[in-house]
């Protein structure tokens, strides 16, 4: 049996993959080492929990004592561990140096040490910043524009150099807007459709016209996992869902599908330094045989359905002290 030592595997993304990667190979084994910060919550795979391949453990990746024997026992890392939100980034950064670059390198020396078979780092588009026409193929600068982008593409810079100094075999996924199950409410998508469930104004940043590309989450596990196990090492590869997109569309395609009114859409103070458009070019990871399963429309659909059908899981994190303390700080002066 392989074994796969996934981080951050309680997040959104790292949650629906391990259920993926359990669901369809039956000899592998995964541990997930998670820090359950915020985002991180063990609910999102009490699916996984009785499965005999199925090991957790509570850690920080930037504590070498905690990651180094997990590392020792794995063929292959994965690694989504990482502070994702970029409001929270603009309101202080400090964790997102530490967690996205320190946890990276954490990660990176004990790999090297230990000659894992192949290390993956789950990025991000961000990474490349701002586009005003176009796609970005993999071949562009990074030129991130927020603190989480910049924490993200020197975690990037770090997977190369160890590639290419120490010979690690690495790989490295650039992904697109994901949506879908068990995405923390403090997105833009989940929070419209949760907003909107309540009767809740849905606070829309600027005029609405940035432009995001939509990629269904398991769309991107595919796409991980295709990658990992037949990527050229030492590659970057793009992952998007090629379902372009603005604010305002997002918004007013879930008040439709909820059945409410567009009175509920509510036009705040632009976020700082605010990217206007993504748009990837993904012919590359297309090349190996990948493609989006998912529309626009089913992407979306199919993430609505799910917080409806779901309001336990939401009520319970939208309720607690760190969201509201959140939502009071980023929204409550725009």
């Amino acid at each position: 049996m392989k074994t796969l030592l996934v981080t951050g595997g309680c997040g959104f993304i790292g949650s629906n993959f391990v259920q993926y990667m359990l669901d369809k190979y039956s000899d592998y084994r995964i541990i997930n080492l998670d820090k359950l910060t915020y985002a991180g919550n063990l609910a999102n795979l009490m699916a996984v929990e009785v499965d005999a391949r199925y090991r957790f453990v509570e850690g920080d990746i930037c504590d070498a004592q905690v990651v180094e024997p997990l590392v020792q026992e794995a063929d292959y890392v994965v690694n989504f561990a990482a502070e994702t939100h970029v409001d929270r980034s603009i309101m202080g950064g400090a964790e997102f140096v530490q967690t996205n670059i320190n946890g990276t390198y954490t990660l990176l020396d004990c790999a090297r040490e230990y000659g894992v078979e192949r290390f993956l780092q789950v990025s991000t588009d961000e990474v490349y910043g701002s586009i005003d026409e176009g796609e970005w193929t993999e071949e562009w600068p990074l030129e991130p524009r927020s603190p989480y982008s910049a924490s993200k593409a020197s975690a990037e810079l770090l997977v190369r150099a160890f590639q290419i100094t120490h010979e690690l075999p690495t790989l490295i996924t650039r992904c697109s807007n994901n949506i879908g199950p068990y995405q923390y409410p403090e997105k833009r998508v989940p929070l419209f459709v949760t907003n909107a469930i309540d009767d809740l104004p849905l606070p829309v940043y600027g005029d609405g016209s940035q432009v995001r590309d939509h990629l269904y989450v398991e769309d991107h596990c595919t796409a991980i996992d295709l990658v990992l196990h037949t990527g050229l090492v030492g590659e970057a590869y793009n992952v998007g869902g090629d379902n372009d997109a603005t604010g305002i569309e997002v918004v007013k395609t879930i008040l439709d599908m909820l059945g409410k009114p567009e009175s509920l859409i509510q036009y705040v103070t632009d976020r700082k330094g605010h990217d206007l458009r993504y748009a990837l070019d993904s012919s590359k990871l297309k090349a190996l045989g990948w493609k989006p399963q998912s529309d626009y429309e089913e992407a979306m659909q199919r993430t609505v359905d799910w917080y409806v059908q779901n309001e336990p899981w939401w009520r319970s994190i939208k309720s607690g002290e760190d969201f509201r303390t959140y939502y009071a700080r980023n929204y409550g002066k725009r």
